[in-house]
């Protein structure tokens, strides 16, 4: 088992990039292929994994919400009481249970993560998904809501968490919450409250973490793509007065030779379930489509795209480490804040990334900060570049 990266003056700045990674709470792992995977669903799987993750220096981890079975996951664990488990595996590691209003209502979500958050010490959190999966909707009878209503109603969930967490005599009146002089007593040890995720890429979701999230997570994407994302978001949040910090998907395949990680990636191409990936890109594109401008966070996305869930390959964490950490640091200069790490063998690969690619992008991060420092040594290195 390998150590922790060695800390540096770039791992205590409060600017480093951080790292979390998918939980694979559910089957199937990461992509939609019949590739052999060295990862499993299980608790025992994943609490060491979690012990790994934490041990190798990721900060987050990030559980799973499924009620039905589909593109390839046939098994899904609950992620709330998952993501307790896995806080019980760990000391430092933070664990975000997502959560789909609909299914769950606020006032039950403040009661379960205030309670974890005791238990924890502080280290839970939540994501909160608006929803793009009608069949699983329809499924368990849960009504079935427009695209921006759905991105409305999560705005009213999320203000609606943070009254419970931080007011006694909580009241509200939304359109779909409504509270009473509720007082939630004891309120999260975290302070002002447990930080709050939230993903997309349309107006609607962009939006919405412009004005309430503390986190926005995107799909991936150029880097092109991703500094206009971010641009847009952070100009609104600017309007509005908040502060929301960005985290991007990866799907991160780390080997020796940047041939090797090729090879990788053509192989779960070469094995992509062709049924499921087709199936997915239509209900994806469908609900994206639905927005008011016609586009969702798949809408540009190809096939080989869409063999990764949330466009991962896109970001293109695939190389040695050295490329892979030079990346990473060139996703933190456009506003990138949190990379949303997915790996086809979790828990070799997680300590893979620990052992050879964190190392190299605090490093990155430590040059720059001491460039920053002294100016005089900028001409320097334009010099010698």
């Amino acid at each position: 088992m390998s150590q922790a990266p060695s800390t540096t003056a770039a791992a205590t700045r409060t600017d480093a990039v951080k790292f979390a990674y998918w939980v694979p709470n559910v089957s199937g792992g990461l992509v939609v292929s019949t590739i052999p995977q060295r990862t499993d669903w299980s608790l025992e799987y994943n609490q060491r994994l979690a012990v790994t993750a934490e041990k190798a220096g990721f900060e987050y981890a990030l559980s799973q919400i499924r009620f039905t079975a589909g593109y390839g996951a046939e098994y899904q664990h609950e992620s709330v009481s998952f993501s307790q488990a896995l806080l019980h595996a760990t000391t430092k590691l933070k664990v975000l249970a997502a959560i789909l209003p609909g299914p769950w209502h606020p006032a039950v979500v403040a009661k379960q993560i205030a309670t974890i958050d005791h238990i924890s010490n502080g280290r839970i959190a939540i994501n909160v998904v608006s929803g793009w999966f009608k069949g699983e909707f329809q499924a368990i009878g849960e009504p079935w809501l427009e695209h921006d209503e759905r991105y409305r109603r999560s705005n009213e969930f999320i203000r609606a968490l943070k009254g419970i967490w931080t007011q006694d005599d909580f009241t509200f009146k939304g359109d779909f919450y409504r509270f009473n002089n509720y007082t939630l007593s004891p309120k999260p040890v975290q302070k002002p409250h447990p930080e709050i995720f939230q993903g997309g890429s349309s107006r609607a979701a962009r939006d919405n973490a412009a004005s309430v999230s503390d986190w926005y997570f995107t799909n991936g994407n150029t880097l092109e793509g991703l500094k206009a994302q971010i641009d847009d978001i952070q100009a609104k949040a600017a309007q509005n007065g908040h502060k929301v910090r960005i985290g991007v998907n990866a799907f991160v395949i780390a080997r020796d030779t940047e041939e090797e990680a090729q090879a990788v990636l053509q192989d779960i191409i070469d094995h992509a379930h062709v049924e499921a990936v087709h199936a997915f890109g239509d209900a994806v594109k469908q609900a994206g489509k639905a927005s008011p401008e016609g586009e969702g966070n798949w809408a540009k996305s190809t096939f080989e795209d869409l063999v990764q869930y949330n466009d991962g390959f896109k970001t293109n964490l695939i190389g040695t480490p050295q490329q892979i950490a030079e990346r990473i640091v060139a996703l933190k200069a456009i506003g990138v804040d949190l990379v949303l790490t997915g790996f086809l063998h979790f828990i070799e690969e997680v300590e893979y990334f620990g052992q050879k690619v964190l190392p190299l992008v605090r490093e990155l991060e430590a040059r720059q900060a001491a460039t920053a420092a002294s100016p005089a040594a900028a001409p320097v290195l334009e010099a010698v570049a």
